[in-house]
């Protein structure tokens, strides 16, 4: 099975969203440069973001995120996002009144039947898992192999935090990557088991 790898862009105090869960300027990396990170155009970073960040995009085969993601993107109009071929939704709700049963999302109870079904469509490549309530949560169940954040600089002084509401501590290896782009700082932590 691939990695479990807990992702989102994250404000320096930690936190991936401010209190009405506007991201405000964390995506703005995403449109600081001149190469585009997707078929659509409308994503363009500087070359150091492209290389690692389209990497890790081509590398995942699922992607773990709450309902209340789900419900914010309107389920990406039943399109995963970035090419993702998967999207398992955490939800203790059924799926939505008139959603498409062939979009490539499934609806799962708990965050530990989540991921346990991601690995299973993702094979040997990536499960994402949003950071943020979900991500908390695999991370707290021992489910998180790598935790990565793009780390842009900006201070919320409130909001949805990075890891959602873990109490306990979680050792993190040093760094193994970090990666200065255009207003982003990319970096990468194993879990220590």
């Amino acid at each position: 099975m691939g990695k479990v790898v807990m992702y989102a862009s994250v404000s320096v105090d930690g936190f991936v969203a401010d209190e009405n869960d506007q991201p405000g300027p964390l995506f703005d990396w995403l449109s600081s440069g001149d190469v585009p990170l997707d078929e659509s155009g409308a994503l363009k970073v500087s070359q150091t973001s492209y290389d690692y960040t389209r990497a890790y995009w081509d590398q995942i085969g699922a992607t773990v995120v709450g309902r209340h993601v789900f419900d914010m993107t309107d389920g990406w109009d039943g399109k995963p996002p970035s090419g993702i071929d998967h999207v398992v939704v955490v939800t203790h709700r059924p799926m939505p009144e008139g959603w498409d049963p062939e979009a490539p999302f499934h609806f799962v109870d708990g965050v530990e039947a989540a991921v346990a079904k991601a690995q299973e469509l993702a094979g040997e490549r990536i499960v994402e898992v949003a950071a943020g309530d979900v991500g908390g949560q695999a991370l707290a169940a021992g489910l998180v192999d790598e935790v990565r954040m793009d780390v842009v600089p900006v201070v919320f002084g409130s909001g949805k935090r990075y890891f959602g509401s873990v109490h306990a501590q979680h050792l993190l290896e040093d760094p193994d990557v970090v990666i200065q782009g255009n207003r982003v700082l990319h970096l990468r932590y194993r879990v220590r088991r």
